[in-house]
C-alpha cells in the first residue's frame, strides 16, 4: 500500500524475524493533521498482521513530530476536536498494542502529539539534538492523544505536571535524566542505535516479548480506555474557550499569546 506521508521500510535479519522502519514525511515538521494519522492508522493494521520482531518509528528532516497541525486545529469545533482527540489516542493505541518491540528514534523536535507519539512506544532513543515537551497550555489547550496519562506513567507525576504545566521543552539530556528516553547519541548514530536495538530484539522469542509487553502494560496501566475518554472530553471543551483561540490564533499568527486581558 502507498502513503503520502509515510515510508516503510523491511528490513531483514539472520536467524530472527525482519523489523521495519517507519519514517514520517510530512512537510512542515511532520505536523499531525487528519490524514497523517489516518495513514499511520491504516500502516500500524498492516504491520498487525505481520510477523515481526521490532518496529522502529522515526522522523524526516528536522523534526520526529513537531506536534499537531495547529492550523487545522484552530479551525476546528468541540465536536471535531474531541473526534481528533479520540483518532489519535486510537492510532497510538494500535502502536502500543503491537506484540513486536517499538523504537522512537526521536531525530528532533518531538513537541505536543510528537511526544505523545514517542511515549506510545516501548523505548525511546533521542539525538543529541532533540528536543521533547508537551506546550499545549501555551495555545490554551492540554495533551489530547494520551499524554496525560502516560507522560506520568513513564516519568512520575512530578516531572509530567512540571512538563505539561509549564510547557517548556526539554533537551534530550534533560529527557534522559527523567527517564522520558533510554538513550541520547549523536545524530548520526541514531538510527544505528535504533537499528541495533532491533536486532538485539530480532535475538529474543517474540511470543515471550508478546507477553511481557502484555503483561506489564495491563498490570501497570489497566483499562486507561476511561481516562483517554476523559482527555479527549476535556481537550474539545478547550476549543469553546478564548483561551484556545487566543493561544492558536497567537501560534499561527507567530506572536505571543495573551491568555489574560
Amino acid at each position: 500500500m502507498g502513503y503520502e506521508f509515510l515510508r516503510l521500510e523491511k528490513k531483514g535479519v539472520q536467524g530472527g524475524l525482519p523489523y521495519f522502519e517507519l519514517v514520517i514525511d510530512r512537510p512542515k515538521m511532520n505536523a499531525l493533521n487528519r490524514e497523517l494519522l489516518a495513514e499511520l492508522s491504516a500502516c500500524l493494521d498492516g504491520l498487525a498482521g505481520e510477523r515481526l520482531s521490532a518496529l522502529i518509528v522515526t522522523g524526516a528532516g528536522r523534526a520526529f513530530v513537531a506536534g499537531a497541525d495547529i492550523a487545522a486545529m484552530s479551525a476546528m469545533t468541540k465536536k471535531q476536536a474531541e473526534e481528533f482527540s479520540l483518532l489519535g489516542q486510537g492510532v497510538f493505541v494500535k502502536l502500543e498494542a503491537l506484540p513486536c518491540v517499538t523504537i522512537a528514534a526521536v531525530n528532533g523536535y518531538a513537541l505536543g502529539g510528537g511526544c505523545e507519539l514517542a511515549l506510545a512506544c516501548d523505548l525511546r532513543i533521542a539525538s543529541a539534538e532533540a528536543q521533547m515537551g508537551q506546550p499545549e497550555v501555551k495555545l490554551g489547550l492540554i495533551p489530547g492523544f494520551g499524554g496525560t496519562q502516560r507522560l506520568a506513567r513513564i516519568v512520575g507525576m512530578g516531572k509530567a505536571l512540571e512538563m505539561i504545566l509549564l510547557g517548556e521543552n526539554c533537551t534530550a539530556e534533560e529527557c534522559l535524566k527523567m527517564g522520558l528516553v533510554n538513550a541520547v547519541v549523536p545524530a548520526e548514530e541514531l538510527l544505528p542505535k535504533a537499528r541495533a536495538w532491533a536486532e538485539a530484539a530480532a535475538a529474543r522469542g517474540p511470543v515471550s516479548v508478546a507477553a511481557a509487553k502484555r503483561t506489564m502494560h495491563s498490570g501497570l496501566w489497566g483499562d486507561l480506555s476511561r481516562a483517554f475518554g476523559d482527555e479527549a472530553s476535556a481537550f474539545g471543551a478547550l476549543f469553546e474557550e478564548r483561551e484556545a483561540t487566543e493561544g492558536m490564533t497567537a501560534f499561527v499568527e507567530r506572536r505571543p499569546a495573551k491568555f489574560v486581558e
